[in-house]
């Protein structure tokens, strides 16, 4: 079976950079113990085929292939991670580091204002900071392996939220409609993706408002039952 725009997929790869053969990134326990990054719950990756769920020369790749078999390509800076931009390298006053805390060094990467920077220099209360992905303008080589064709419509919805929000939420199926069960402040960012979730499932989603769950000292002698999210 040939993998077609729009399937859902279980796949295992592994990112190296083409010319130091430096692992990246990847969900196989085996290349990830190679490397000094910090990977935690390696596990097969699920995605929608041609929804930029991967890096755009990546995903396009994957149309046409077999499950079961493995695949390597090579790409170029605009199929993977971009040219590096000039523009996007920035001087700024070290001390909007040290009202976090952090004390800026050279080499040093961090997430800044939501994006992984790294430090270029800091002297004389001045700081230089890349905000180029730090894989621009490089070469990227990928291995692959397509396990499995997706077909549960639970394990596409799962696969969207930890891809678009990072978590889990509770979530009720009506009809056309997804209804995931969240706290008030977190509704903004469901509205953002409401449009992607209907363009890959073509199913509307909505929130409902659930109350946060309160500690309360004094019931620990009781033994209510609790529905648990």
């Amino acid at each position: 079976m040939t993998i077609k725009q729009n399937d859902f997929i279980e796949i295992e790869f592994t990112g190296r950079i083409t010319d130091t053969g430096e692992i990246f990134d990847t969900n196989i326990e085996e290349d990830a113990k190679k490397t000094n990054l910090d990977i935690k719950d390696l596990k097969p990756f699920i995605l929608s085929v041609g929804h930029q769920m991967l890096p755009e020369g990546f995903d396009k790749d994957l149309i046409g292939k077999e499950i079961g078999n493995n695949y390597k390509i090579e790409l170029g800076p605009d199929d993977a991670f971009g040219k590096r931009n000039s523009s996007l390298v920035k001087m700024i006053p070290a001390k909007h580091f040290h009202e976090q805390k952090i004390v800026p060094e050279r080499g040093m990467q961090l997430s800044l204002d939501g994006r992984l920077v790294r430090i270029l220099s800091s002297s004389s209360g001045r700081t230089l900071v890349d905000f180029n992905n730090p894989l621009a303008g490089k070469k990227i080589t990928y291995e692959y392996r397509i396990n499995r064709l997706v077909n549960e419509e639970k394990e596409k919805i799962n696969a969207l939220q930890e891809f678009l929000f990072k978590k889990k939420f509770d979530y009720e199926l009506k009809e056309d409609k997804i209804i995931l069960k969240i706290e008030r402040e977190l509704e903004p960012l469901i509205n953002i993706f409401s449009k992607k979730f209907e363009e890959i499932l073509g199913k509307k989603l909505e929130a409902e408002i659930v109350e946060k769950n309160k500690d309360k000292k004094e019931d620990t002698h009781t033994h209510d039952h609790k529905s648990k999210e």
